[in-house]
């Protein structure tokens, strides 16, 4: 449709003089609101069809008190910001089936805009069926996801701490970080702690660091000569104080979140945890993991362990979990799943054919964690970490990143919503199949130029 023929259906969609089918006909719409929020519903159901409501927890009960007297079944709202959480909880413990829509789908209100008019229009686009419920994991789900994400922030502001840290430590020209990889790790944490105790030699500093540091002494004594201002070493201590902090405070996230993941239903069914694979690249150091088991944790919950997926480590498996949750049902297909993600392409099509093709941006955490598991299979010699590679060299990084990055989030459905166990064939396995299929595609390519193709006798 043109523009002028969009403005006509959506002035008779608004006049109410389209015929549709009529799909939830007790619906009612909520615009959400930091103060006040506005319902309206049918106007043969009350003499009063649109109600303003406070925030309070009273005034969200006599909201959903309202809007039963009024017979209302199922309710659409929109996410705004995180105001609509006490409203989806206050309405959904009352017994009423809450659409929790995207405001992207429901921007385009004909006429001028108002509260009032927002929650009409959402209540008629629900009406009619237009509206598509976002997904929410359940209360399980919620709480895991609400740890984790503590926990994630803690690691950005001291990431954040580490780096005022670096920039204060720069400032007194001490190049530490030119010969420790990481200030944050043994050596660089006791050298900073000497230094705010008063030890200002550095031949002594040089000596705590850890014998497994690359740098010789002499580079390391040479690197922490600088000039040492009050006001610099006031800033430092200050970071350094909140940095400790913060790894204090993740510690108790850890505790909360291991107490959590023992209460959960065990889901193991009895069976013992798989052997953890053996990485072909070396370890990395512990870093920001968290200081239990959340390996063994996941798979009780979960009842299957996810890491035997190549790319695929207890850090993001745990993000995959607390933001899509282990019931994989909630999508009818892995199909679903993927694009629920937005790893599927963005094909535009018009008359039966490709128009362009887009890009899917997206916020969403499993995608991001996914994406990066997939770029860890750069130099993995496995089935996927070959198969990544072939992509990389035919289609690009970027691409090839999205490609397999939707290849995990197929394994991962099987594996939660089937049962399935990954087994790894092998790069080699890989290899061989994809040789296979060449040979074959040149012996179709020379039999349509009427050639044949006899291979050679191996050696």
């Amino acid at each position: 449709m043109n523009r002028k023929q969009r403005r006509e259906m959506q002035r008779k969609i608004q006049s109410e003089e389209l015929s549709l089918e009529v799909v939830h006909p007790d619906a009612a719409g909520i615009d959400i609101g930091n103060e006040v929020h506005y319902v309206a519903v049918p106007s043969n159901r009350s003499s009063e069809p649109v109600r303003r409501f406070g925030c309070t927890t009273a005034e969200l009960k006599a909201m959903a008190d309202w809007l039963k007297q009024c017979r209302i079944r199922t309710i659409a709202m929109q996410s705004t910001g995180v105001y609509w959480i006490a409203v989806f909880d206050i309405l959904e413990a009352a017994g009423l089936e809450v659409y929790l829509v995207n405001a992207r789908e429901t921007k385009n209100l004909p006429g001028r805009k108002s509260d009032v008019q927002e929650s009409q229009w959402l209540m008629k686009l629900h009406t009619y069926g237009l509206l598509r419920n976002s997904f929410r994991p359940a209360q399980e789900i919620r709480r895991l996801r609400t740890y984790w994400r503590q926990r994630n922030d803690l690691i950005r502001a001291a990431g954040r701490y580490i780096q005022r840290m670096q920039k204060a430590l720069t400032q007194m020209n001490i190049q530490l970080a030119n010969v420790l990889s990481d200030i944050s790790g043994r050596s660089g944490q006791a050298i900073i702690k000497a230094i705010l105790a008063g030890e200002r030699d550095p031949g002594e500093l040089a000596a705590l660091c850890n014998g497994r540091v690359q740098a010789s002494p002499e580079e390391v004594a040479a690197s922490l000569e600088g000039n040492w201002q009050d006001d610099l070493l006031f800033v430092l201590q200050q970071e350094q104080e909140g940095y400790e902090f913060c790894q204090k405070q993740m510690a108790e996230c850890d505790r909360h979140l291991q107490e959590y993941l023992q209460q959960t239903r065990d889901r193991s069914q009895g069976a013992d945890l798989p052997v953890e694979k053996r990485k072909e690249r070396l370890k990395k150091k512990k870093g920001n993991k968290p200081q239990f088991d959340l390996r063994a944790g996941l798979f009780r919950m979960v009842g299957t362990d996810l890491t035997l997926i190549d790319g695929i480590d207890v850090m993001t498996a745990m993000t995959i979990l607390s933001e899509a949750g282990c019931d994989m049902s909630k999508w009818e297909t892995e199909n679903h799943f993927v694009s629920w993600l937005r790893l599927c392409p963005d094909n535009r099509i018009s008359g039966d054919k490709i128009i362009g093709k887009g890009r899917l941006p997206t916020n969403n955490r499993a995608t991001l964690a996914l994406k990066m598991a997939a770029s860890s299979l750069r130099t993995s010699q496995t089935y996927l970490g070959a198969q990544f590679r072939r992509l990389r060299t035919k289609l690009g990084a970027p691409v090839a990143i999205k490609a397999m990055a939707a290849k995990l989030a197929r394994l991962v459905y099987r594996m939660l919503r089937y049962g399935m166990s990954y087994i790894d064939k092998g790069m080699e396995f890989y290899e061989a199949q994809h040789r296979k299929l060449q040979i074959n595609h040149l012996k179709w390519k020379a039999s349509q130029l009427g050639f044949q193709i006899v291979e050679a006798a191996t050696a």
